[in-house]
């Protein structure tokens, strides 16, 4: 039993599809700027870096930090 807390930057972006797809990457830099992930997400829209199931990244939607903690109450007996 213990408690864990975890940090995603969630990025998502528009496709050409008309759909949402979001990018999840645990444990993100403490220090990083609106400015800096605005210019990475341009740079993988601009350059076709993903394709997804519903065709390439058209734009920006949104960007998260979500924080999360976790109170595990129970751990199964290991055999």
């Amino acid at each position: 039993m213990a408690i864990s807390t975890n940090k995603i930057l969630r990025l998502s972006f528009s496709s050409a599809g008309g759909k949402t797809f979001t990018l999840s990457i645990l444990n993100p830099r403490e220090d990083l700027s609106q400015a800096e992930i605005l210019s990475v997400m341009d740079r993988m829209i601009e350059e076709d870096i993903l394709m997804t199931t519903s065709g390439a990244l058209t734009g920006v939607k949104d960007i998260k930090i979500v924080n999360t903690v976790v109170n595990d109450l129970f751990d199964p007996v290991q055999p």
